[in-house]
């Protein structure tokens, strides 16, 4: 073993132990299983030590998954390079239907000297921290969604249909509490279904309300305010944006960007026939839903609102004629595009694929400013 230079190191993580395989450098190196090892830092340290020991250079692999970026974090701060691969995009055979730890660790290792694994971004602990707040308001919204539906289909189910076309505002919620019930019981579960409303409603403006007050100490904070010079793109659809999308730098193009949120249409094409489809939806689903909603509002003609007119005043030039030139553009598209008969799904679609290239523009804009 010491007369290899390099070696590449798959590990399999679990929450208790985790598998770890070597593979040697050059086409018919030796790929061979380490063992399972105990996954705590201090167990982990000795073993990157011994393995790097007997090696000029060492990279090390993981994929991405519940146990977070620790693993990452601890070998880069012991000097070697490391991977996060995306699960999704690991080759694998069709015919393979054994999957034990151990088989995963080796193919990991074997990809990895291949360099056919696809690595996800890491923030840092900072930015780590700024996106579980914002999942977690994100977790907080689609509760208060089901239990908004838990109160509309007892309604429903009883026969009560609220006269008025908008729903979930004070008089609504005035309707709900005068509707007699001829059980007990029925009046009872209503208010109870109603007051988990209320609970989840208060839970989101509580965690909106603390990211907005992080967002100012945040590295990312002018990318923020710049995103929001965009129609349609208010504080959380921002801090959405560069939480998940992060290091705008990494893509090159807008078309990146582009593809990475699954934005761009799916194809399969063979000789002359090239035949192309919906959205392929990979990547980022949460940037991409709100970028969708967001869309919509470019069905109005261009105008420049109270809100957004201060955010523009306080953006740079660049940034001001990128929102300008982004509000003109997306709403002459979408009354194009609506005009040929295209379903709005279809419409709010390509307005938001479009609409993500010219965040990527103002994001770009913004770090070109700062640095």
């Amino acid at each position: 073993m010491a007369d290899y230079r390099e070696a590449f190191v798959g590990i399999d993580v679990a929450k208790l132990r985790n598998a770890i395989a070597v593979a040697d450098a050059g086409r018919e190196g030796e790929v061979r299983f380490f063992g399972e090892v105990d996954a705590s830092e201090e167990s982990m340290r000795r073993v990157i030590w011994r393995i790097a020991t007997k090696f000029d250079r060492v990279y090390f692999c993981y994929e991405a998954g519940p146990t977070g970026y620790g693993l990452y974090r601890l070998i880069r701060s012991l000097g070697h390079e490391c991977t996060v691969v995306a699960p999704s995009l690991i080759p694998r055979k069709p015919g393979d239907r054994v999957k034990t730890n151990r088989r995963d660790a080796l193919a990991l290792a074997r990809l990895l000297r291949a360099g056919e694994l696809t690595a996800v971004w890491v923030p840092d602990e900072g930015h780590e921290a700024m996106r579980d707040l914002v999942r977690a308001r994100a977790a907080a919204v689609e509760t208060l969604r089901v239990h908004r539906q838990h109160v509309s289909a007892f309604m429903l189910k009883h026969g009560r249909i609220y006269p008025r076309k908008k729903g979930w505002t004070m008089r609504y919620l005035r309707w709900l509490q005068e509707q007699p019930f001829d059980h007990s019981a029925h009046q009872i579960a209503l208010q109870e279904m109603v007051e988990a409303v209320r609970v989840s409603k208060e839970r989101v403006d509580r965690l909106e309300g603390v990211i907005e007050e992080f967002v100012p100490a945040w590295s990312l904070a002018p990318i923020v305010r710049a995103l929001q010079t965009l129609r349609g793109v208010d504080l959380i659809v921002a801090v959405t944006f560069a939480t998940e999308v992060g290091d705008v730098q990494r893509f090159e193009s807008p078309r990146q960007l582009m593809g990475y949120l699954g934005l761009v249409p799916g194809e399969r094409s063979t000789g002359e026939s090239v035949r192309r489809g919906g959205i392929t939806k990979a990547g980022n689903g949460r940037v991409r839903h709100m970028l969708v909603e967001s869309a919509w509002t470019y069905r109005h003609p261009p105008r420049v609102g109270a809100k957004k007119l201060y955010r523009l005043e306080q953006a740079p030039p660049k940034v001001r004629e990128i929102a300008w030139k982004a509000q003109t553009r997306l709403t002459a598209r979408y009354r194009m595009l609506s005009g040929r008969g295209k379903r709005t799904t279809v419409v709010c679609t390509a307005i938001a694929r479009e609409l993500a290239g010219f965040m990527w523009a103002v994001a770009r804009e913004v770090q070109a400013i700062r640095s």
